[in-house]
C-alpha cells in the first residue's frame, strides 16, 4: 500500500510548494510552469489558492486511500496535462518576449507527465487490493 501513499504525498508537497511560490511571487521553474512569462499578482494569488486545494486533495487521498478521490486526481491530472500541452503548442510566446523559450515549458510538462505515469502505475498496481477505500453506496434502509 505504501506504493500509492508516496506519490500522493509527494503530490501534496509539490502543490503546497506551488501555492507558496505563487503566494509570494517567487518564480521558480517547476513551481511556476510559465516562470519567465509576465503575470499579475492577482493571477498568482488565484493559482496559489487552487494549488493549495490540489495539495489538500492529494494529502487527503494519501491518508484515506479513497479510490474515488484517487481516480478523480488521475482524471483531473490528465486534463491538466492536456491543457498545459495545448497552451504550450498554441501560445505565441515570442509575441510576449523574444527571451521566452517554450521548449522549457514542454520539459516541465513532460516531467509532470512522468509524475502522472508514476501515480497511475502505482494506482493500477494496487487497485485490485482491498487497501483502497471503496465508495460506500447509500443505505437504502436508512430512510
Amino acid at each position: 500500500m505504501k506504493s500509492i501513499k508516496l506519490p500522493l504525498f509527494c503530490g501534496s508537497i509539490y502543490f503546497l510548494l506551488i501555492a507558496i511560490a505563487h503566494a509570494i511571487g517567487l518564480k521558480i521553474p517547476g513551481l511556476f510552469i510559465y516562470f519567465n512569462v509576465p503575470s499579475y499578482a492577482y493571477q498568482n494569488k488565484i493559482i496559489s489558492l487552487l494549488a493549495f486545494g490540489w495539495a489538500a486533495f492529494f494529502f487527503t487521498a494519501s491518508i484515506t486511500l479513497s479510490r474515488p478521490l484517487i481516480k478523480s486526481i488521475l482524471i483531473i491530472g490528465l486534463a491538466a496535462l492536456a491543457m498545459l500541452t495545448c497552451i504550450n503548442i498554441n501560445t505565441d510566446f515570442a509575441a510576449l518576449s523574444e527571451k521566452i523559450n517554450p521548449n522549457l515549458f514542454h520539459i516541465e510538462t513532460g516531467i509532470l507527465l512522468l509524475y502522472w505515469i508514476w501515480l497511475f502505475w502505482c494506482y493500477n498496481k494496487i487497485k485490485q487490493r482491498k487497501d483502497l477505500q471503496q465508495a460506500k453506496p447509500a443505505d437504502a434502509n436508512a430512510r
